[in-house]
């Protein structure tokens, strides 16, 4: 879904994913309260505040999915009882970046959550790919998103550990075939493959998991409104600073005869 700007216009398009959605849940988390959360749930309403920031700024803004969807269109062998086979996942994450390369965005920033082998996981982390000609662009947005993100949520003085800004094959969970194992790098950012990955994304771009959803105190943020708004924040600003401040409008003064 594309969004145009509500106030002026920057002439930048950016592409949001919300990670997940539909057939993918994504990571499972607990609240200090003891209920259990879902990772495609929470980064939609993160996207969703930081499309209307994005827009008040003069950015037009596209989204992946816009409700709790899958972004491909669904084929045979994609699905088996309800959940998707590896290979329909595979197609669901490369359907994002052929939609921001349809949209000609600007840049491409995916929200995510982490998921921990233990409670005492936490903290945020922001990932970008070494291996693309853009590279220097996508480590300076990189940088940029973690640093503001990371400023809003512990402005709240939730103290969240940085983990610093990452090359991409240190992210996502294990390899489910011994070809993305091969491929290693996070499919929504990285480069193409022969025979694996044709549709890689043509704009730099980085991905943010800014809380561990299983560390119950920090998934408890992740599913308020008060931390999704702060995520939230902290993304447009770092977009903004991305581009640097609007080119100015000069306008001619008008000269009477007298």
């Amino acid at each position: 879904m594309s969004f145009p700007p509500t106030s002026g216009n920057r002439h930048k398009t950016v592409f949001l994913d919300a990670g997940h959605g539909g057939l993918d849940p994504g990571g499972a988390g607990i609240t200090e309260s003891g209920q259990t959360i879902y990772e495609a749930n929470e980064t939609l309403p993160v996207e969703l505040d930081t499309t209307a920031l994005l827009r008040a700024q003069g950015f037009e803004v596209v989204d992946s999915r816009t409700r709790n969807s899958t972004v491909a269109r669904i084929k045979p062998g994609d699905q088996s009882g309800g959940i998707f086979t590896v290979q329909g996942e595979h197609n669901d994450v490369a359907a994002r970046d052929e939609c921001a390369n349809r949209a000609r965005a600007n840049i491409l920033v995916g929200i995510y959550f982490d998921v921990g082998a233990s409670t005492e996981n936490a903290g945020s982390i922001t990932g970008y790919d070494t291996d693309r000609p853009f590279s220097s662009l996508n480590l300076k947005l990189a940088t940029l998103v973690q640093s503001d993100v990371l400023s809003e949520l512990n402005a709240h003085g939730w103290d969240i550990p940085d983990a610093g800004v990452v090359s991409d094959v240190y992210l996502g969970g294990p390899p489910l075939t011994q070809a993305a194992g091969h491929y290693g790098h996070l499919l929504l950012l990285g480069p193409p493959e022969a025979g694996y990955f044709t549709t890689p994304s043509e704009m730099p771009g980085a991905l943010i998991e800014p809380l561990f959803i299983t560390d119950p105190f920090e998934g408890t943020i992740a599913t308020g409104v008060t931390g999704q708004e702060a995520i939230a924040r902290g993304l447009a600003q770092a977009i903004e600073q991305y581009f640097g401040p609007p080119a100015k409008t000069h306008v001619r003064k008008k000269t009477g005869s007298g």
